[in-house]
């Protein structure tokens, strides 16, 4: 093995317990981190777990692990803010092809919201009531014959100008 990698060995119950014991007899930490071959910090970890909690036992998550990282999650939204235009499915396989871990479109869908980035759909139009429509209806008839100087004054909403 390289000396720039290490390997994580986690401690099982039975070694924890003998280091909270050895602890508790008042040997100190750097002694027993000694005997036992490992780093200082982490019985110094588990003796201040040990103190606070009153049990060494490492706790179990029931949650699955999350698909994806904070990166993964960044990275999906950054790919939504340059292409509006592209789906939840779209953004998956772009982050699947990028990281190499399957993402399903639910979870981009959810990595999206969690973003503040919604799906929106565009309004083809406003909606007019009938009271609208006879209004429209009554102002094109009654300035029907408007030349185009009269119409260069009437300010249109949908212009961009």
């Amino acid at each position: 093995m390289a000396n720039n990698q290490s390997v994580r060995l986690h401690l099982d119950t039975f070694t924890r317990g003998r280091i909270i014991g050895k602890l508790e007899e008042g040997r100190s930490v750097t002694s027993v981190a000694a005997e036992f071959g490992i780093a200082h910090n982490i019985v110094s970890r588990l003796w201040r777990q040990f103190q606070t909690t009153g049990t060494a036992i490492q706790g179990f998550s029931s949650d699955r692990p999350r698909g994806t990282t904070p990166t993964d999650d960044r990275y999906i939204v950054l790919q939504a803010r340059r292409n509006r235009q592209q789906t939840a499915g779209k953004i998956a396989r772009h982050t699947t092809k990028a990281t190499g871990r399957p993402v399903s479109r639910f979870t981009v869908a959810r990595r999206l919201h969690g973003g503040g980035v919604f799906a929106r759909r565009p309004v083809r139009c406003v909606p007019l009531t009938p009271a609208h429509r006879r209004m429209s209806y009554l102002w094109c008839r009654e300035d029907r014959n408007w030349r185009d100087n009269e119409w260069g004054r009437v300010l249109f909403t949908d212009e961009i100008d």
